[in-house]
């Protein structure tokens, strides 16, 4: 039977966009399926006390510094070389998110989801300018109007919201987060647990 990873997913977070490659190496190796649930890491973090790393971490000595080799080394080890820090983080990430959740199909957010990591965290574009995002998505082959008109329907918004108290309820509280059934991974570098898990089902 094919296992699913899920993917708890904001194109906001930088670390989404450092997951987003080597997980389909790994979806590739395992032959797992892949399906992304958009949240809102705002939302998210407003839920569950947390804050971005570089504030919450801010006072603590050598913390940030580390974790900032730690990124890239990351980096470095995946060959993620078009990779470029968004000079505006944090941001507001809810047009792109409302996007995400607007896809017709689990195969279009993921192609969208590619587009607008690649536009946010390579190009660092303003990801709060609709005119940015429409680019984004009609370069990628969508209506980047109506998916954009899209995100201002109720039924979008409250499905956002939903998707992102229930990845709290679950215990989720940031990006990038991966469930395979009950079995919860948090952070870029638990991709090789999940793998593991995947191909003998010990977490």
């Amino acid at each position: 039977m094919t296992q699913t990873v899920e993917f708890i997913l904001d194109v906001g977070a930088p670390n989404g966009y450092l997951a987003w490659y080597p997980l389909h190496d790994l979806i590739a190796r395992t032959g797992a399926e892949l399906v992304v649930t958009p949240v809102f890491l705002g939302g998210m973090h407003k839920l569950t006390g947390n804050a971005p790393p570089m504030h919450r971490d801010a006072e603590v000595k050598g913390k940030v510094e580390y974790a900032e080799l730690e990124f890239h080394r990351f980096i470095a080890r995946h060959g993620l070389t078009h990779f470029r820090m968004h000079p505006d983080l944090p941001f507001n990430s809810i047009l792109p998110q409302r996007c995400l959740v607007a896809a017709d199909s689990e195969q279009e957010r993921q192609t969208m989801a590619d587009a607008l990591l690649r536009a946010i965290w390579e190009s660092n574009i303003d990801c709060r300018d609709p005119d940015a995002v429409r680019a984004c998505l009609d370069e990628a082959g969508f209506d980047g109007l109506a998916l954009i008109a899209r995100t201002q329907d109720d039924a979008i918004k409250q499905t956002l919201a939903d998707n992102t108290s229930r990845a709290v309820e679950r215990g989720a509280f940031g990006i990038p987060t991966f469930f395979v059934g009950d079995e919860m991974w948090f952070g870029k570098e638990r991709l090789e647990q999940v793998e593991r898990y995947l191909d003998c089902g010990k977490a």
